[in-house]
């Protein structure tokens, strides 16, 4: 009997884990959201961190605790999303959830270790991660908030130029 009220109280939990659609220590708002092509653009002529609202679909999550996922860049390289505090998401959210994240861009370089760490995260093959020799500057971005939008609350990129 123990073992059945266990498992209820795990599936309750559980259950309403799943349904959450919003994490993080900020309200990401919708409207403020721009294009991850928009933010290149504005980052491409400043050097300084500056706070954002992207909206992007995910193209890769941290398979071992969805502490940071990738969106797609218009180079198609990806864009890397660390998630401020260590916060996390689910990591059987779908590939492809289209999502807005508000946090902070900024260049920096980026170690060989940790580009082999996202590798690693990301379920890459050691013959992947083992071809990652060199530092990597980049675009990056500290999330603070991301939220999945719902079919009832979608609304268009704001562009401004």
């Amino acid at each position: 009997m123990k073992a059945i009220s266990a498992l209820v109280v795990l599936a309750i939990i559980f259950g309403c884990a799943s349904s959450k659609t919003e994490f993080g220590m900020v309200k990401v708002l919708e409207s403020e959201a721009i294009s991850v092509a928009e933010l290149v653009v504005r980052m491409d002529r400043s050097t300084n961190s500056q706070a954002f609202t992207i909206k992007a679909p995910l193209s890769a999550i941290c398979q071992n605790a969805g502490c940071w996922v990738q969106v797609p860049k218009p180079d198609g390289k990806p864009l890397m999303v660390r998630f401020k505090n260590h916060f996390t998401i689910p990591p059987s959210t779908p590939i492809g959830t289209e999502t807005f994240i508000h946090g902070v861009a900024y260049w920096d370089t980026v170690s060989v270790k940790a580009l082999r760490h996202f590798a690693e995260d990301a379920g890459k093959s050691m013959e992947e991660i083992n071809k990652i020799t060199e530092p990597e500057f980049k675009l990056n971005f500290e999330g603070d908030g991301i939220k999945w939008i719902s079919e009832k609350s979608k609304t268009s990129v704001r562009d401004e130029k």
